[in-house]
């Protein structure tokens, strides 16, 4: 068997499903799933179990502890050790070793490339479906993809802007990154585009995004909603994201083997956090 620790936003939380259940199935085993790390308020919110996978969550007497556990089990775990092999990220690219880990081991990482599940894609696309019913604008908002031709836009701005330490660390794209993305798209695609444009600030999008296509704004997905973003994102015909993993998401659960997907060449605002192994072979980078 093999476990996955969740944490994080919705980007994050998919990135150790996929990775975690890849694994089980190289192994042979079944997976489970940690969700204990969203017991702590304040800690984010849990968005998978809006997904119709169907992987149980595991008994947590059976895991390695977490401070919130109690300290004294905290430290009786850390001495005598647990049945489960702790196996934490170390390196903020791809990790060839994870391929190889052994059954009964207990993933604990962000585990951001699809190199860690590229070869069971199609496993992962089919325990992903999202299995809560649109809201009835976002139904609305389906049905205004269903006759265009819609491309998804992502902007993260939110806590990349107020929050001085993540404004350091990811930074967010210009304007003239996402101006280019729509050209290269326009360019290849010769079609009437409409723009799908997603984010947490949208007001800030609709004033300030000026592009000569037919952009229509999502609104009030935010926090425990935002499943819906990832749903109307993939069902787009192209993408182009921002440095985010929650687009990242939005572009890959869509499966054309077609589709164009533009990301930003430069992920990281800090120089010594680049990670080539984030963004797919097949994607664009400008």
């Amino acid at each position: 068997m093999i476990a996955t620790h969740l944490f994080g936003g919705l980007g994050n939380q998919l990135f150790q499903f996929a990775t975690g259940l890849a694994l089980a199935a190289r192994r042979g085993v079944e997976l489970r799933l940690d969700e204990r790390y969203f017991d702590v308020p304040r800690s984010g919110d849990f968005i998978m179990n809006h997904f119709g996978h169907d992987i149980p969550y595991i008994d947590r007497k059976r895991l390695p502890a977490m401070r919130h556990d109690g300290l004294f089990r905290y430290v009786r775990d850390k001495i005598q050790g647990t049945d489960w092999k702790l196996y934490t990220e170390h390196t903020l690219g791809f990790d060839p070793a994870v391929m190889d880990l052994p059954d009964g081991t207990y993933l604990k990482g962000y585990w951001q490339s699809e190199k860690y599940f590229r070869d069971h894609a199609d496993l992962v696309r089919k325990h992903l479906p999202i299995s809560t019913p649109p809201s009835p604008p976002n139904a609305a908002m389906m049905k205004a993809q269903d006759k265009t031709f819609p491309v998804s836009l992502h902007i993260r701005r939110g806590d990349y802007i107020t929050n001085a330490k993540f404004n350091s660390t990811h930074g967010t794209c210009d304007l003239d990154y996402y101006e280019r993305a729509v050209s290269h798209i326009a360019e290849n695609c010769n079609e009437d585009m409409t723009i799908f444009a997603f984010s947490d600030e949208p007001d800030w999008v609709e004033e300030n995004l000026k592009l000569p296509f037919d952009i229509k704004v999502t609104r009030d997905n935010e926090g425990l909603k935002c499943y819906e973003d990832i749903r109307l994102m993939s069902r787009c015909r192209h993408h182009i994201v921002a440095n985010s993993s929650f687009s990242w998401w939005g572009a890959w659960l869509n499966a054309d083997p077609d589709k164009i997907v533009v990301a930003p060449k430069q992920w990281f605002a800090d120089p010594n956090m680049q990670d080539h192994d984030l963004v797919p072979d097949d994607w664009v980078t400008l």
